[in-house]
């Protein structure tokens, strides 16, 4: 079966109204419901709970509380390079920007404007850059940290579709995640300026930034930013500065001679947080 194919029936279905009951179900504390769902989860996945903070699938009480739950310390050193990889996850694409327009799959590529929420000025900043696009599946740690130093600028919430973001909907969907709903962070950093993109998806109940809190719900119908002084959120290289309640991808931009690859890395292959994404 052709990709397309596959992924016909996503049109049809009500994504929306899947993910908010699938966001309500998330944030149920239902008792030994709650356990069992996690337990099954865990099994259906298989899911690496030694490394977890708190390995008991009992001791959270919501569904939410454990997709999100916290690593032990030290699970996930940092490698001494400028930049290192911001999610645990499997590499979708990376490589060059080609002028304005960012490589998905074969025969689809979509425009760094679309991605941002349509600022062409922020998004010309990037033009024959680099990118990379990192998918997280459902057994993977869902916090996201900082690839770098960075100071936020600007927050912009664009609001879209909820595709799956699997690698058969990434082949099968056009401009799939400049489409879907999304979360861009711009951030300044010693390397020149960045963009951390997380991108909703089905059944992704919401997404969080550590300065914000939940972005979404409320989905709101337009492009809405938020604006950050200078110094009022830094973060560290390594520093968690958002999650997903539910899985997903990230896209992240850099100007152009700002990031040479690692050259370990290609697309599916796994990453993990805190290894070396380049220099």
């Amino acid at each position: 079966m052709s990709d397309a194919l596959a992924v016909l029936p996503q049109y049809l279905l009500p994504k929306k109204a899947l993910t908010a009951f699938a966001g309500v179900i998330a944030g149920a504390r239902g008792g030994k419901a709650t356990t069992a769902l996690i337990r099954w989860f865990i099994g259906k996945y298989k899911v690496n709970m030694a490394e977890a903070a708190n390995p008991d699938p009992a001791a959270y009480p919501t569904f939410n509380e454990f997709f999100t739950r916290a690593l032990k310390p030290g699970a996930r050193p940092l490698a001494h390079v400028p930049f290192v990889c911001p999610v645990d996850g499997a590499i979708s694409q990376f490589g060059a920007i080609d002028k304005d327009q960012i490589f998905q799959a074969k025969g689809h590529h979509y425009s760094s404007t679309a991605l941002v929420g349509g600022d062409a000025k922020l998004a010309a900043q990037f033009d024959n850059g680099t990118f990379a696009t990192i998918y997280l599946s459902p057994r993977d740690y869902h916090r996201i940290h900082m690839p770098c130093e960075g100071e936020l600028r600007r927050m912009i919430y664009v609001p879209g579709d909820l595709f799956s973001v699997n690698p058969t909907t990434a082949r099968g969907v056009p401009g799939l995640f400049a489409r879907n709903e999304r979360v861009v962070c711009v951030f300044d950093s010693p390397h020149g300026e960045f963009v951390l993109t997380l991108v909703g998806a089905t059944v992704v109940g919401s997404m969080a930034t550590t300065w914000h809190g939940v972005v979404n719900p409320p989905r709101l119908p337009q492009v809405t930013e938020w604006h950050y002084d200078a110094g009022k959120v830094v973060l560290k290289k390594g520093e968690e500065m958002g999650r997903f309640l539910l899985g997903s991808t990230v896209v992240l931009l850099f100007r152009k001679d700002a990031l040479h690859f690692n050259p370990d890395w290609a697309p599916a292959k796994p990453v993990q947080l805190g290894e070396s994404m380049g220099i």
